[in-house]
């Protein structure tokens, strides 16, 4: 494979503080540049993509109602509309509206919608905590909100060898796998947009490749190589060949496949709405925590 299919190898980062003027993480250009490069062969490499949809429909199936409204966000429009289906009437039609990547306001009037899904996209955004905002806006009263995003343990073992190999060769490093929301970040991100009963979930995957090269073909595939802004000094065929030796030395099993690690981090969240569950006032418990737990209390003098 040539060097420079490493020069952008990997999602970028999550933006946790939230700004009046969130700085610019991502080129647009180069996002729209990458999505435009998987085009077809994204079906060769959507696996983790049916399976956070796969997980987020499961979560729609236990709802024991309707959502005739339902947007769907993800960069990759038509998965969830694919795993969905068989919910029937249930949820939709499924409408894909795509945001220009760098695209700061979400093209969805406030109150619309019953459903809005996401799946695999939100850690693209400048902005994570008002992209949430703007979804909860867009939700009629009682409406609900399912995505999914990579999490912080995403390609652990790239992003060390990575950096490891260029320091090695050329001196110096630039990160290149970026840094991504834990599940705790995430669950404190979707209390702080507004949503209520907000709940977070992690799914940890481990995929196997016969080399590092098979898994950089799937990142390029999925569009989820580097949009980072500003320059991307590309790694020379000596630093792509040492990443994989590197790789092969660390994390090569018994076969010869190395693994890959995946975190998918699923969200759920409503708008709020007056006939949804409220937690009890403090003190206006009926049982003491001890009892709850079934401990007995040491008494005071």
């Amino acid at each position: 494979m040539p060097a420079r299919a490493f020069q952008s190898l990997a999602p970028a980062p999550i933006v946790h503080p939230m700004t009046s003027a969130p700085p610019r993480l991502f080129d647009p250009d180069r996002r729209a540049a990458r999505l435009r490069r998987a085009g077809r062969r994204f079906a060769d490499a959507d696996f983790l993509h049916r399976r956070a949809a796969t997980e987020t429909v499961a979560s729609l199936e236990a709802i024991v109602r309707s959502f005739p409204v339902a947007v769907d966000l993800s960069p990759h429009a038509g998965v969830f509309a694919d795993v969905v289906a068989p919910l029937g009437e249930r949820v939709g039609p499924v409408q894909a509206v795509m945001a220009a990547p760098g695209q700061a306001a979400l093209p969805l009037a406030d109150g619309s919608a019953d459903l809005v899904v996401s799946i695999l996209g939100l850690h693209w955004a400048d902005d994570l905590p008002g992209a949430l905002a703007q979804i909860k806006r867009a939700l009629k009263p009682d409406g609900l909100f399912l995505g999914a995003l990579f999490g912080a343990g995403t390609l652990k073992e790239l992003r060390g060898v990575l950096t490891e190999a260029e320091l090695q060769v050329r001196g110096g490093a630039q990160a290149r796998v970026s840094p991504f929301a834990d599940g705790y970040d995430a669950a404190a991100l979707m209390q702080r947009a507004g949503f209520a009963l907000p709940v977070t979930d992690v799914d940890r995957v481990t995929v196997r490749y016969p080399d590092l090269f098979a898994l950089v073909r799937d990142l390029r595939a999925m569009g989820e190589t580097n949009a980072l802004a500003g320059t991307i000094r590309p790694l020379t065929r000596d630093i792509a060949a040492r990443a994989a030796a590197l790789y092969a030395e660390r994390h090569a099993e018994a076969d010869g496949r190395i693994p890959a690690t995946f975190e998918i981090v699923q969200l759920a969240g409503w708008a709020p709405h007056d006939s949804q569950q409220k937690p009890l006032p403090r003190g206006s418990a009926k049982m003491r925590l001890a009892d709850a737990l079934g401990v007995k209390e040491q008494g005071g003098d």
